[in-house]
């Protein structure tokens, strides 16, 4: 096996895709739960926010709701926190499942949610690293700004970055976010480098298969998403195990 890259973290985070996605009901309890138990070490989702004010977890942003004869998709925005399905968690019960020590990575789909979270997290007295995700570099930095407890995170693919990755990481820097997050395809070797340079952490995403998995672990990133946490903890044990 090749020579792993160094990376910022001292062990890079597992994350589970919407939890243990390829194995359970995304974005569930039951999904989160299974996640750890199959080896993940960090846990991934998004979040919006209901008429009510509360943040819910969710892929889309939408249910089916029953009208006369058929089901129609409405907005979870457009329903209270009590009509919706009982699979769908709110984020406190996040936060009680991946509580005291394991990172939670969060897409954030309602930019209104980030108030409503750092009270959730202030009131539940939450320890663990939050990942706040988003393509905005411009709404990062507001949120970094009132909200210094999270970490940020900018996920977006390279073809959308026009001023170049150096440039965008040198932006990173400045504003003072944490990561910089693209698909495993636009990772490689010399651009995880170029992240580390200017001490910002390398994330990779849709890692699906164990050989994606360990090409990105030695290319020395810092975090990887995947539907298959067994596959992650697989993946990992190989790399670390022989290193």
């Amino acid at each position: 096996m090749q020579q792993r890259l160094p990376s910022l973290y001292r062990q890079p985070i597992l994350f589970a895709h919407r939890g243990a996605s390829a194995h359970a009901q995304e974005n569930t309890s039951d999904a989160f739960r299974l996640a750890l138990k199959l080896g993940a070490t960090g846990l991934e989702t998004d979040c919006w926010v209901t008429k009510d004010l509360q943040v819910v977890i969710d892929h889309d942003g939408f249910v089916k709701r029953r009208v006369p004869i058929r089901f129609r998709k409405t907005k979870i925005a457009d329903v209270n926190a009590n009509e919706l399905d009982d699979q769908i968690p709110n984020f406190v019960e996040l936060l009680e499942i991946s509580s005291p020590i394991t990172p939670v990575s969060v897409d954030i789909c309602d930019p209104s949610a980030m108030t409503l979270i750092d009270k959730l997290v202030s009131d539940t007295n939450s320890k663990q690293d939050i990942y706040i995700c988003h393509p905005d570099i411009e709404l990062l930095s507001s949120w970094k700004k009132a909200f210094p407890f999270f970490k940020y995170v900018n996920s977006i693919r390279l073809s959308k970055i026009y001023e170049g990755p150096e440039r965008r990481c040198a932006n990173l820097a400045k504003n003072g976010i944490d990561v910089l997050n693209m698909h495993h395809t636009d990772w490689n070797g010399g651009l995880v480098a170029l992240a580390h340079r200017f001490n910002v952490a390398a994330f990779s995403w849709d890692l699906q298969h164990s050989e994606q998995i360990v090409s990105a672990l030695l290319m020395g990133v810092d975090a990887v998403y995947s539907d298959w946490p067994d596959r992650m903890s697989d993946a990992s044990r190989r790399v670390f195990d022989t290193a």
